[in-house]
């Protein structure tokens, strides 16, 4: 079960140029979308990735617009692989990430991978994750799961760090996924 006291959300490229390839985009971003929201309901930390934003451009500003701060920028398709994500990741000091993005078989089981082999916990978000076709996301989710991840979607993820069906939040999170 994710714990809000130790789970941060890491958004993976989700890039105008790369999205227009991507299966099921307009999808995979209103989920992304009702993630970003949630998690700030909840006050959760999130961290957010651009792979190459020169050739790739940026974040659709629909989804940005509810982001913290500036991108980590990267070139390696694992987070993990860019010191700075490595640096701000180690500085949270949290154990559960919570995983969304694209591409499914590259950069998010890339960095679930990586984020495994260095001992935290990773739940990929099924509905809010996607590659340009459907068979290669599904070997991205297979992969991670056999590798350790949990598999979970948005509303799962938000409801779990909820905890309790009472209060503003729990109202909050209610208009965020209906």
């Amino acid at each position: 079960m994710l714990r809000r006291d130790d789970t941060v959300c890491v958004m993976v490229d989700f890039q105008v140029r790369l999205l227009a390839a991507i299966h099921g985009s307009d999808a995979i971003v209103a989920n992304a979308i009702k993630l970003a929201r949630g998690m700030r309901a909840l006050g959760m930390p999130i961290e957010w990735t651009e792979q190459n934003p020169r050739g790739l451009g940026p974040t659709v500003p629909e989804l940005a617009e509810l982001l913290p701060g500036e991108p980590i920028v990267k070139l390696s398709f694992s987070c993990c692989r860019e010191p700075s994500f490595a640096e701000v990741i180690a500085r949270l000091d949290r154990n559960q990430i919570v995983l969304a993005g694209i591409e499914t078989h590259v950069c998010v089981w890339q960095t679930a991978s990586h984020l495994l082999a260095a001992g935290r916990e990773v739940h990929i978000v099924a509905d809010a994750v996607s590659s340009r076709t459907p068979q290669n996301r599904d070997i991205g989710i297979e992969r991670a799961r056999d590798a350790g991840a949990a598999i979970t979607s948005v509303e799962t993820a938000l409801f779990e760090l909820l905890g309790v069906a009472e209060g503003p939040t729990f109202k909050e999170i209610l208009k965020i996924v209906k």
